[in-house]
């Protein structure tokens, strides 16, 4: 049998596709951040006037029968909604053209943190209320996690690798990671990768809240999403999606594709310690950064940015250790973005946005800004980008997500030469 030669090829983003609380597309999630406005507000889902967390970063205005067949959208829960709205985005960003010549070299890799929550939710009402006969036929694929990759791949005709990770906070940047190996060794040619998630629900606010995980700031939702303060108390549920094309180098420069930047090297460790918090060395967090700048062939003093996990919640202190311990005494000369901020925590997605935006970062050359940061606790000494967005050329960024189960994952990305 023949062996396959193992490939080497270089990966670009070439589109980005974005929905979040700051806006339903990449431009206008963008210009909010750099404006440095904030997306959370009071929850609307559902009444939440009973609950101790009545506040959260829904996404605002969106139409799915914009992207979906009327007949369709009922068949789907929200974060498929999103994804595919995400990833049609990202494919009319890149100019991808797809027919019989290169659907099978195109993939999909967009995955969740939660799933069909709400999904789930509605439907065990409905049978508790109606009994069986009032469960639909589509709700086992309605709230599946990999069919969002599915649903995406059948409207697209994407024929290529088809999956998605599910690690919890950490699947955006997972997703991206896994499917740059896929281009890099050949698997494909393209892949749509990234996260998607809408978990606004009374189960789920009720959860993180009895795990006293969530801010209870109601009275000042804008202010509540504060990572790095001394005053921070806990992070703001969000949901979104947000997806990248992923394509080779080669392949990009020969159709004339606008390119955002390149994917130089990715990271993934576990801590093997806790289901929800890493230990105190940090050490899982460690070795995934340096592994990523392993990968990608840098030393720590060629990171110009880092985009930063950063939730908002006691977490925020060991991320920063982290970053002095890897970055070493470049670590005072790196402005550090924890988009979260503006945003709240958008779980699965959380990557694929934070990402995206990283992206438009370097074509922009525009550092985002962290907002609600008044009195920064002492352990968080790096500089957070505070004072409001600076514009200023950046070459290398350093891409960080954390995951409950103790997963975490690492992104270098970089201007193309």
């Amino acid at each position: 049998m023949a062996i396959r030669p193992l490939l080497d090829r270089r990966v670009v983003v070439t589109g980005v596709g974005v929905i979040s609380p700051l806006g339903n597309t990449a431009k206008e999630t963008w210009d909010a951040a750099v404006a440095g406005r904030s997306g959370v507000s009071s929850i609307t889902r559902f009444d939440a006037s009973g609950f101790p967390v009545r506040i959260g970063g829904e996404v605002k205005g969106f139409d799915p029968g914009q992207w979906i067949d009327k007949k369709e959208i009922k068949k789907m829960d929200t974060f498929i909604h999103y994804a595919i709205a995400a990833a049609q985005m990202a494919a009319d960003d890149a100019r991808l053209e797809i027919g019989e010549s290169n659907r099978e070299r195109i993939g999909v890799y967009v995955g969740s943190g939660i799933g069909g929550i709400g999904g789930i939710e509605y439907y065990h009402g409905q049978l508790v209320e109606g009994g069986p006969r009032k469960v639909s036929p589509f709700f086992i694929p309605m709230v599946l996690i990999n069919l969002a990759s599915g649903q995406i791949a059948i409207r697209m005709g994407l024929e290529g690798p088809n999956s998605c990770a599910v690690t919890a906070c950490a699947t955006g940047v997972h997703c991206i990671g896994d499917a740059y190996h896929m281009v890099r060794r050949g698997d494909a040619d393209v892949m749509l990768a990234g996260g998607a998630e809408s978990a606004f629900t009374p189960l789920t606010v009720s959860g993180f809240a009895a795990a006293r995980a969530l801010s209870s700031r109601n009275d000042e939702p804008q202010k509540a999403s504060r990572p790095f303060d001394r005053d921070r108390d806990g992070f703001v549920l969000g949901e979104g999606a947000g997806v990248l094309v992923l394509e080779t180098l080669e392949g990009a420069k020969a159709r004339g594709a606008t390119i955002y930047g390149e994917i130089l090297g990715y990271g993934l460790t576990g801590d093997a310690y806790h289901i929800t918090s890493p230990p105190d060395d940090v050490s899982g967090a460690i070795r995934c950064m340096r592994m990523a700048l392993y990968n990608a062939g840098l030393a720590p003093e060629d990171v110009d940015h880092v985009s930063a996990h950063a939730t908002s919640t006691f977490a925020d202190k060991l991320e920063t250790k982290a970053l002095r311990t890897v970055l070493g005494t470049h670590a005072d000369k790196v402005p550090v973005t924890a988009l979260k901020s503006m945003m709240g925590h958008l779980l699965g997605a959380a990557g694929g946005v934070e990402t995206a935006m990283a992206f438009m970062s370097l074509k922009n050359e525009v550092i985002l800004p962290t907002i609600n940061l008044d009195s920064p606790d002492p352990e968080c000494d790096l500089d957070y980008v505070s004072g409001g967005a600076r514009r200023r050329p950046v070459r290398t960024i350093l891409k960080n997500s954390f995951g409950f189960g103790g997963t975490n994952a690492s992104l270098v990305i970089a201007k193309v030469d």
